[in-house]
């Protein structure tokens, strides 16, 4: 594990202030870079930035950039045109080497989702789009802002809470989000390094200051609840746990099984838990089944598997994360065999990537609905994620009789797409898609989508379908027994959302 020292957040808001004067910020990079560059960076390719900061633009922005970004020294004036190069060395943010300055972290702009200006304080050249790329093998590196991290800060409730737990905060990431909701926030890492990376990433970004406490899993909060948990743990199956910041150190997908089972006893009533996991795909199981099983009691759930990969391409792309295929070939083939042979014992044929929401429930009978979808989706998610628990519980309440007497109206966004031979009389299907949130698409039959497009919260349902039952010559009451299925299913997907009827 890295032993290096950390800057001193002591004169953070002054060096805060600076990096914002000199434009150092997520508008500001793009701006100064171009999107090719700009773009450039989060595949760690650095050719580009270094380009775009030479040249008669090169100013206090391009020295900010080549020193946190690029990694690259920066003569002592041209660091001292930007920042407080003083305290910047004193506090430890930089160290001084003849007539040029180094930073010692990456620094990273990033844009909150109210535009707010923050930073992410993390190990060098373990920024996404800092000049390393991840690809680094020592075992306590704390990375930066990834792919991961804005997946969940995206479908994070955006909810007023009291308490917040970031349960694995790393550079603190979801500990900086959940500050602009939530009173107070605790951060845990089984890293102690991480804390001092999440210490330093809300003190640059202005935020208010975390319980910051070092252990594993929900050791470190005993018996404490929260309103929100959130975690992008350490999920990945691995033989071994050679690297902290990704391998679970447990068997298998234990860690996240026992990660969303414990957390349940964490939260309030009301309360949400929000991860990122993976899960095997274990010869002769259900997959949905055996995730369905990590639900503890008392919750509702969505789950949602994002993304699967046969066993080769998960070993190949999480050895390369470590940079293990720039090492001594034999020495690769043999990490490349031992995590065949850990698949291989428990029988995985695959590993599934998504989404893991619970909320705490005093319903008789919680929802747990899990399912795949690999689609493309619209990010931030919070609020859909919010809407599918209410859809649960309006459904959960509403026996066929009470659905019939209510009133819906179609989601906005959504549209009927009709498929079939052209110049037929009758399509083939018709499907309604949705344009935003998860951007789902379902096959409805006539009844289904005349339905959907005559619901506007003025009838309620058991009298347009007996208008529609008028209009096909079919028996009414037929219809009404039909149909409930079906409008419990677009109401579950969020084609249709209930409303008060006219005068409610």
């Amino acid at each position: 594990m890295s032993t290096t020292s950390l800057p001193k957040p002591d004169h953070a808001a002054e060096l805060r202030e600076a990096l914002l004067d000199a434009g150092f910020t997520a508008d500001g990079l793009l701006d100064l870079l171009g999107a090719p560059a700009y773009a450039a960076l989060a595949r760690s390719e650095t050719v580009p930035a270094l380009r775009a900061t030479r040249g008669p633009g090169d100013g206090p922005l391009a020295s900010l950039v080549r020193l946190f970004l690029l990694q690259q020294p920066e003569p002592y004036v041209h660091a001292a045109a930007a920042l407080p190069v003083d305290a910047a060395i004193a506090d430890g943010w930089l160290r001084y080497e003849g007539d040029e300055v180094h930073a010692t972290v990456d620094v990273r702009p990033y844009g909150g989702p109210g535009g707010e200006d923050w930073f992410i304080v993390s190990d060098l050249g373990c920024a996404v789009g800092g000049a390393g790329g991840i690809g680094s093998r020592e075992e306590g590196v704390v990375l930066g802002v990834g792919g991961a991290s804005t997946t969940l800060a995206g479908i994070t409730v955006p909810l007023p809470v009291a308490a917040a737990l970031d349960l694995g905060t790393g550079s603190g990431i979801q500990a900086l989000h959940a500050a602009q909701h939530a009173t107070r926030v605790t951060a845990t890492d089984v890293n102690p390094r991480a804390l001092e990376f999440t210490r330093l990433t809300l003190a640059l970004s202005g935020a208010p200051e975390a319980e910051l406490l070092t252990g594993s899993l929900f050791d470190p909060v005993g018996d404490t609840t929260y309103d929100l948990i959130v975690s992008n743990p350490p999920f990945v199956i691995s033989p071994g746990a050679r690297l902290t910041y990704r391998d679970g150190g447990m068997g298998g997908d234990d860690l996240c099984r026992t990660l969303v089972q414990e957390a349940g006893a964490h939260l309030n009533p009301g309360g949400y838990a929000q991860f990122l996991g993976n899960w095997q795909h274990v010869e002769g199981e259900d997959w949905r089944e055996r995730v369905r099983s990590w639900v503890p009691r008392g919750c509702d759930a969505w789950i949602v598997q994002r993304d699967v990969q046969d066993v080769t391409q998960y070993a190949e792309l999480w050895l390369r994360d470590a940079g293990d295929h720039r090492a001594d070939p034999a020495e690769y083939a043999q990490r490349y065999e031992d995590w065949l042979d850990e698949f291989e014992a428990r029988k995985t044929k695959a590993v599934g990537f998504g989404w893991i929401t619970l909320r705490r429930t005093d319903a008789a009978e919680p929802s747990v609905v899990v399912e795949e979808w690999p689609h493309s989706v619209e990010q931030p998610l919070g609020e859909t994620v919010l809407a599918h628990f209410a859809r649960q519980d309006y459904l959960r309440e509403h026996d066929d009789a009470a659905l019939l007497a209510g009133y819906f109206q179609l989601t906005e966004e959504v549209v009927q797409e009709q498929v079939g031979a052209p110049g037929a009389e009758d399509p083939e299907h018709v499907v309604l898609r949705q344009n935003r949130g998860m951007r789902r698409a379902t096959k409805v039959d006539t009844v289904g989508a005349g339905f959907a497009g005559v619901c506007d919260g003025s009838l309620s349902a058991g009298r347009i379908l007996d208008a529609i039952a008028q209009l096909v010559e079919e028996d009414p009451v037929l219809l009404r027994d039909r149909t409930p299925e079906a409008i419990r299913m677009l109401v579950e997907q969020g084609f249709l959302e209930p409303v008060p009827g006219p005068g409610q």
